[in-house]
């Protein structure tokens, strides 16, 4: 049996669950037609998502169209060179794109930015106590979730700030399934990011600094990225390294303030508990919703009569396992507790994947949000929603997923 999925569906972006809950109880994987007119297996249970990311089986080189228009031209052009990322790559040419990367993102590289985001944060919670005084109410996805850890990744990789803002629509476009957007939107969206990329990288190249693209644009190590590796890089690195994280702090935010008892319980137990908060809510909310696109190299039995077959488009939702219910008990609650020390009970969620393609940002994404959550409901402990939960618009598509806004004002 074959299920219809339509990504870019705002209800379904909204709240997946009861669909993967359904595809779940099907097996394995399931089989599922996308509105495009591509099909792929998803895989919706926990330890088979575990399974499947560490099976060498499943390559990271996609299967053609999968999850896409199958389109030509200069856009397809750019979204083929900026695609060519180390996600999207396997063995050796992976783990040598990774090792790279890596060099800003090392224990002690990350640790060493704790002083720098704590700053960050109270400028951005300045700004955004200064247009709730002004205007009674902000948006946390704008005003708090986006701009913190844009101004991050920007420090980090040597984006400059003034472009930011455009870079974010960029990405979001590319990021959408081709339905959510008005026609041409996500075509421009690839050809700016190729462009703005191009120009990027030549402009570090003549004026290096000490941020990540200056260092791996000057690279002249054997193995140091060329050209069409460089704009891949930048692209996916941009993407990754503020994407998740906003959408983290986004859906911390809105379920803390739904949920007025943990955060008392957060604000009163201090550090361990922010921790508790932020893994939970990388369980509940998962940021990426699913992997990139996986291609099985051959056949391969899942077990409960489940074949997947060869040159088959496999997409690991890990929103999904996340809440498997023989994993995580009552898994649509939200409950830090499970995740308090010492509790010793819940499994590793799989919010960051696993395997050899687990997110080489992980560290700085839990960094920033066990440091700027509590600064947020300490600066501004009288928040509440603007808006109806129920009726708040979400990231479409199967990638990413988190709140597109996020109404608050001051409790009265």
């Amino acid at each position: 049996m074959t299920t219809a999925l339509n990504p870019a569906d705002a209800a379904f972006a909204r709240d997946p669950y009861p669909f993967y809950a359904g595809l779940r109880a099907q097996g394995p994987a399931a089989r599922v037609a996308l509105s495009n007119g591509t099909s792929a297996w998803l895989v919706t249970g926990y330890r088979q998502a575990r399974a499947v990311l560490a099976d060498p089986r499943f390559s990271n080189v996609p299967a053609p169209r999968a999850g896409g228009s199958g389109r030509v031209g200069p856009a397809a052009g750019a979204r083929s060179v900026l695609e060519r990322h180390m996600l999207n790559t396997d063995g050796d040419e992976h783990r040598r794109l990774r090792r790279l990367a890596s060099v800003a993102f090392t224990p002690r590289r990350v640790d060493a930015l704790g002083e720098r985001i704590a700053r960050l944060t109270e400028e951005v919670l300045g700004a955004l106590a200064e247009r709730l005084d002004r205007e009674g109410a902000a948006d946390l996805v704008d005003d708090f979730a986006f701009p913190l850890p844009v101004l991050v990744i920007g420090e980090i990789l040597g984006v400059p700030e003034e472009d930011r803002a455009d870079l974010r629509t960029w990405t979001y476009r590319v990021g959408s399934p081709a339905g959510a957007l008005a026609p041409g939107e996500i075509d421009d969206a690839w050809q700016s990011l190729h462009r703005y990329f191009t120009g990027l990288i030549a402009a570090k190249r003549e004026q290096p600094g000490e941020d990540l693209f200056s260092l791996l644009a000057a690279d002249e190590d054997a193995e140091a990225l060329d050209d069409t590796e460089l704009l891949a890089m930048a692209f996916l690195l941009l993407f990754a390294g503020y994407e998740t994280t906003m959408n983290l702090l986004a859906s911390a935010s809105l379920l803390l303030l739904g949920h007025p008892g943990e955060l008392t319980s957060a604000r009163q137990e201090g550090e361990p508990r922010w921790a508790a908060v932020v893994e939970e809510t990388l369980r509940h909310a998962s940021p990426l919703e699913g992997t990139t696109w996986r291609r099985t190299r051959e056949e391969v039995d899942l077990g409960s009569g489940t074949v997947v077959p060869a040159d088959s488009s496999v997409l690991v939702v890990l929103a999904a396992a996340n809440r498997d219910p023989e994993v995580f008990p009552d898994p649509d609650d939200f409950r830090p507790g499970r995740f308090a020390p010492g509790d010793g009970r819940a499994l590793p969620h799989v919010a960051f994947g696993h395997g050899p393609h687990v997110c080489l940002g992980a560290r700085l994404a839990r960094l920033e949000a066990v440091i700027a959550l509590p600064r947020l409901f300490d600066a501004l402990p009288a928040l509440s929603l603007a808006a109806d939960p129920a009726t708040l618009p979400y990231r479409p598509g199967l990638l990413v997923r988190g709140p597109r806004s996020l109404p608050v004002r001051r409790a009265e």
